[in-house]
């Protein structure tokens, strides 16, 4: 075993997500937002905040790791060094931010645009939602093992931030997000109404009606649910809600008059009758002095179902045998069983965030809040360009990977070995024939530069 190989480009897959970025107009976007007066850095600002994203789709956890995309610079050209990336970093403010987000709704439009077949319909129950654009909220702790601005001790008993984000149901795109200290509730409506607020943004004016917004029971405040009422009247749009509901005593005592025979199968997440498990809307029995507050229009509806081993149950719910979990809506239209499992859909969050902390999320680099508030923008930008890989370029020879996680899909694509050949004045990145995956490779690539340059 010795070095000095020559020819050979590690992680030669990654260089089609930079590839990506460039086709969809993204770099150049982030280059208008961070270009300054009278400065003209050595490393064009917008090709840095790409690369790192690259280097976080790819599976980097810290800016050192930018160095594998510097190893690659007799494909890509220079790349920044770690240093660099710290500058590059520090330099981005809150205004920066905010126009850094412009840039990332401006390509989205170009991107929504251009998909093959239209914007993918949210599956719910064995069907889907049609051009129902499906927005999930949910937050998470992101544990720090140092000594971090802002960082501090969490609801869970552990010490770290607790970001909150937005994701797009139909797309898997990362919308919105923001960093919160560690101490920061869990329903905080405000943070909510921030995030929220950024997401609708994110998407295409011509795809804001309909929105559905999901959350867990950490939405439901009169606040952001006055708010969601509030926008669903905005013009161009329409809004309607699913948010999970606690269970308190005036739904205990509407439960217990809810008929035997009023309770409704409820389905599984293909739309197969699901054993054991009902629904009912509570919204008639409820005594209607004890909603006052909450939107007019607001429904509420129960679910039930045999407690599974070990299941933590209140005092109600042991008496009565069920575990009961309850949800509200604005949606007018629809059988409750059907209402129900796209509310269970939420579920998905779940993964998306699990692919964020593989992505960047799970670990912040810096001391400094800014410097990480800044990172969470990247981790959506890596996001956003994993989601447009899959969309734009996993079709045809290469849709066998457009069902792989990112992990998986780093294993088989994006770290691809292969040889760097020069020959007529080209460069050609050959993989190897006994890769598994190397059509589709191949065809990934060959997608990507099929993609019309901005204008």
């Amino acid at each position: 075993m010795s070095a000095g190989g020559v020819g050979v480009v590690a992680h030669a897959g990654s260089v089609a997500v930079r590839l990506l970025a460039d086709r969809t107009g993204l770099t150049g976007e982030l280059s208008t937002a961070l270009a300054r007066r009278s400065f003209t850095p050595g490393h064009d600002r917008g090709r840095v905040l790409t690369d790192v994203a690259v280097m976080l789709a790819d599976g980097g956890e810290a800016i050192a790791d930018i160095d594998v995309l510097r190893h690659q610079a007799g494909v890509l050209g220079p790349v920044a060094s770690p240093p660099t990336v710290w500058r590059a970093l520090a330099e981005v403010t809150p205004a920066r931010r905010k126009r850094i987000a412009a840039a990332r709704a401006r390509v989205r439009r170009r991107v929504w645009a251009s998909l093959p077949g239209g914007v993918p319909a949210s599956r719910v129950a064995g069907t889907d939602l049609g051009s129902t654009i499906v927005l999930d909220v949910d937050a998470t702790i992101v544990v720090a093992h140092s000594e971090k601005e802002q960082a501090s001790p969490t609801f869970k008993k552990t010490f770290g931030v607790h970001p909150i984000g937005v994701w797009c149901d139909n797309t898997s795109e990362f919308l919105a997000g923001m960093l919160r200290t560690g101490r920061a509730g869990s329903n905080t409506a405000t943070d909510h109404i921030t995030v929220l607020g950024e997401a609708i943004g994110q998407v295409p004016a011509a795809h804001r009606r309909p929105l559905l917004v999901r959350s867990d029971g950490a939405g439901a405040s009169h606040a952001l649910l006055d708010w969601l009422t509030a926008q669903g009247t905005v013009r161009g749009r329409s809004v309607e809600y699913s948010i999970g509901f606690a269970l308190t005593e005036p739904l205990r005592e509407a439960i217990r008059l809810v008929p035997a025979r009023v309770w409704t199968p409820a389905l599984e997440a293909d739309g197969d009758i699901r054993d054991g498990a009902a629904v009912a809307e509570l919204t008639g029995l409820i005594d209607p002095h004890l909603m006052a507050g909450w939107p007019a229009g607001m429904r509420v509806i129960v679910r039930r179902e045999r407690p599974h081993p070990g299941a933590q149950l209140s005092i109600f719910e042991d008496i009565a045998g069920w575990r009961y979990q309850a949800f509200v809506t604005n949606t007018t239209a629809g059988q409750l069983p059907f209402l129900e499992a796209r509310h269970r859909a939420h579920a998905r969050v779940e993964d998306r965030i699990r692919h964020a902390k593989d992505s960047g999320l799970g670990r912040f680099p810096s001391r400094e809040f800014t410097i990480n508030q800044t990172w969470l923008t990247l981790v959506m930008v890596a996001a956003d360009l994993i989601a447009w890989t899959r969309l734009l370029t996993l079709t045809g020879d290469a849709a066998a990977l457009a069902t792989c996680e990112p992990k998986a899909l780093r294993y088989r694509l994006l770290h691809v070995p292969a040889r760097l050949t020069r020959s007529g004045r080209r460069r050609r990145l050959r993989v190897p024939d006994t890769w598994p995956w190397a059509a589709a490779v191949v065809a990934v690539f060959a997608n990507i530069a099929a993609i019309p340059q901005p204008a």
